[in-house]
């Protein structure tokens, strides 16, 4: 699947098959993160892949769904970059079109998982200095959902609005 493909089919996930994902695409789709554009060429990311189904469980919290995920990657930032948050973005953005490319569905878990903070960092043993910016599982979409995106006349403008 090409990046414009992968742009055009993905989707927020929210149910998965009992599928494992290969440890190799787990690291693929982390890779793709790590590539993305980051302010000053930082890179203010750390990624935590978590498969452990008792330490998935524990997102619960952040939204009961998560707990059928194989796999979810847990995004922590360095707030001394400037841009530690549209940083994450692009690189949470990178992997949900990974993961897309390589047959997987995700679904980006913020606001639910910010409130969490302190519990996730001490069940990941993340430093202090460290913030979550979010929680992405993946695994194989057991759904298909389709939602209507505004059509592009809608949302474009030439030179002025």
């Amino acid at each position: 699947m090409d990046a414009l493909e992968a742009i055009r089919a993905r989707r927020s996930i929210r149910k998965y098959t009992d599928a494992a994902i290969p440890k190799k695409d787990l690291e693929t789709i982390v890779d793709a993160g790590r590539l993305a554009a980051t302010g000053s060429n930082k890179q203010p990311w750390d990624f935590i892949v978590v498969t452990d189904r008792q330490t998935i469980a524990r997102f619960q919290e952040a939204g009961a769904w998560i707990e059928q995920a194989p796999a979810v990657i847990a995004v922590f930032m360095d707030p001394q970059s400037r841009w530690w948050v549209e940083d994450g973005a692009a690189a949470i953005q990178n992997m949900m079109l990974a993961g897309t490319a390589l047959g997987y569905g995700s679904c980006w878990v913020e606001g639910n998982a910010l409130p969490r903070e302190g519990e996730y960092k001490k069940l990941l043993g993340v430093p202090e200095g460290k913030r979550i910016l979010a929680l992405v599982p993946f695994g194989v979409p057991a759904e298909s959902p389709v939602k209507e995106k505004k059509p592009l006349a809608e949302v474009l403008h030439w030179e002025k609005y």
